[in-house]
């Protein structure tokens, strides 16, 4: 029974060890663990689908309260998007941009995938959200879904999304 009993313990203690373990590096003698490679492919995968999922509704109209292809609206596509990928945002653009790692002070670090949040129309709160499908320089390119458009792919290069936009968050 004792033999058993020690068995188990190894059994359980070898059962709770990482398969693959991550990368690690040391900087000034600190150690940092950093993103499996898996993980970071995992993810990549993740953002080109949801930027997938995204662009094949481009030209479809926009809808108040909208999550389906008949409409959209802009919190609406991105709620659906991302419910593809099991992430489940809030309904409305304010909701869901307190989700994640708000990037305003790292602008230059914006990604595809990153959320793109706008005050738009002298609104004193968030009420647009796009997803960012391509980053050039200074510019984003990002899709949404206009009240006027539907789901169209536009730029920060325009003066209405430049004067608008408000903050930029990392979901994944």
């Amino acid at each position: 029974m004792k033999h058993f009993i020690t068995l188990v313990i190894l059994a359980s203690l070898f059962a709770s060890c990482k398969a693959k373990s991550p990368i690690v590096t040391s900087r000034n003698g600190i150690s940092k663990e950093k993103i499996s490679r898996t993980e970071k492919r995992n993810s990549e995968k993740s953002i080109d689908h949801l930027i997938d999922l995204a662009t094949d509704n481009v030209g479809v109209k926009y809808k108040y309260g909208g999550t389906t292809k008949a409409g959209y609206d802009c919190s609406g596509l991105m709620f659906t998007v991302f419910s593809s990928e099991n992430i489940i945002l809030p309904r409305n653009s304010y909701e869901q941009s307190k989700i994640g790692i708000v990037l305003n002070q790292k602008k230059d670090q914006v990604q595809k995938g990153d959320l793109v949040f706008f005050k738009t129309n002298k609104s004193s709160q968030i009420n647009h959200v796009g997803i960012v499908i391509e980053v050039f320089n200074e510019e984003i390119k990002f899709i949404h879904s206009s009240t006027s458009k539907g789901v169209i792919i536009s730029s920060t290069k325009e003066p209405y999304y430049k004067n608008s936009l408000f903050q930029i968050n990392r979901i994944l």
